[in-house]
């Protein structure tokens, strides 16, 4: 598999639509099998684990798969259980949904289902995230900061994620919530990190190939630091704004592609069965 990308990933920017087209949960159902999707819910991210896991099972029945199972594991001795493994041994497709990513990598971390999850990713199953779930996929994930702020140092907290996307940090609800100053401030600690910022209804398909297809009806934002001549995020005080020259930015709607190894965006794809 790529260095980049370690598996078939549908990372999600959250609010994806769950009543009209549902473009992006289509889109996994199908990666995942279609009317023979065997579907596992997570919802470890989330405090409210029945009501959301229930939310989901019914919607990927509704849409066609032929199996969902509720994965509640609130904590780390439900990680450890085997009957957890056990069920994501037989999914075709395993779906993070959101709440807190910190809750996530701290509950996983290191137990039997981490890496059962793994293992499932590497035989070939689909591995969507949403929301919490989509900032967990990659190595290194943003944990909180300052929404609507201008670059600045110490605006964002990060922590380990659970390394499916290498060298990508990955933010969400970024459009709607003003996220391009934390993003922004995430590179600058790390200019060889891409910076990827998904709008809400807005997901990236990932390949193992190294690069990935925009779908749903907002934007993905990606912000390129490796080209920075000149910064100031060593000597800042904290809270101070960044100096950061020579940033290259790109905006890619529904259809666009991303070469993650060349660092380079691609032209529209066509329509796939209709659906972008």
């Amino acid at each position: 598999m790529s260095e980049k990308v370690k598996g078939n990933l549908v990372i999600i920017g959250g609010a994806e639509d769950k009543e009209g087209p549902c473009t992006i949960l289509r889109r996994f159902l199908s990666l995942a099998g279609g009317k023979e999707a065997r579907v596992a819910v997570l919802t470890t991210a989330t405090e409210r684990a029945e009501e959301v896991g229930r939310e989901y099972t019914r919607l990927f029945y509704r849409l066609g798969a032929a199996e969902v199972q509720h994965l509640d594991v609130a904590d780390r001795e439900a990680a450890r259980a085997e009957t957890m493994a056990a069920t994501l041994d037989r999914a075709t497709g395993v779906f993070l949904t959101g709440g807190d990513q910190l809750r996530l990598t701290s509950i996983l971390g290191g137990t039997p289902l981490a890496g059962a999850l793994h293992a499932a990713v590497f035989r070939g199953a689909v591995l969507a995230g949403t929301s919490a779930g989509a900032s967990a996929m990659s190595a290194t994930m943003i944990v909180e900061g300052r929404d609507e702020s201008a670059p600045r140092r110490s605006i964002i907290a990060m922590a380990p994620g659970l390394g499916f996307l290498k060298e990508v940090v990955v933010d969400q609800h970024f459009a709607q919530r003003g996220r391009i100053g934390r993003l922004l401030a995430a590179i600058a600690e790390n200019p060889y990190i891409l910076g990827v910022g998904l709008d809400e209804d807005t997901a990236i398909i990932c390949e193992p190939a190294g690069s990935f297809t925009v779908i749903g009806s907002g934007a993905c934002t990606v912000v390129d630091g490796v080209g920075i001549r000149m910064s100031n995020i060593s000597e800042s005080a904290p809270g101070e704004p960044l100096v950061l020259t020579y940033v290259t930015l790109h905006v890619l709607p529904a259809g666009y592609t991303f070469d993650l190894k060349r660092r380079r965006p691609g032209a529209v794809q066509l329509k796939e069965d209709g659906v972008t």
